[in-house]
């Protein structure tokens, strides 16, 4: 995440941390969510049932339940489901340009072929 930087609209340093990030039940540990709210980053990632359970079982020493927006959570699957059509142009699924401005223009032309997509 630190090799992360988004360009301003109105010039500046770029931005280096995310406004939000979402991910599955295999980043929801604690070391991933300390590192989150350490950097101050709003996150959206669900508690598997044995950290549930886990956390239950102790009691009031478990802590509090993570905080976990479904209607968030579910704008996920479309980010995947476009990544998912994005690889099935053989270029970008094999990785072969070894340049990274050239794989960042493969991608693109993926992505413009995928909108213009009737």
């Amino acid at each position: 995440m630190e090799r992360i930087h988004v360009a301003r609209l109105g010039g500046g340093h770029p931005r280096t941390r995310p406004d939000h990030l979402g991910g599955d039940k295999a980043y929801s540990s604690r070391r991933n969510r300390r590192y989150l709210r350490r950097r101050q980053i709003k996150h959206t990632i669900p508690e598997p049932k044995n950290q549930r359970a886990n956390r239950q079982r102790r009691g009031s020493k478990g802590g509090r339940p993570a905080g976990f927006d479904k209607t968030i959570y579910k704008r996920r699957n479309e980010v995947e489901r476009t990544i998912n059509a994005l690889k099935n142009f053989r270029a970008v699924a094999t990785r072969f340009d070894k340049r990274g401005y050239v794989s960042h223009g493969t991608v693109t032309v993926a992505s413009i072929r995928l909108w213009l997509r009737p």
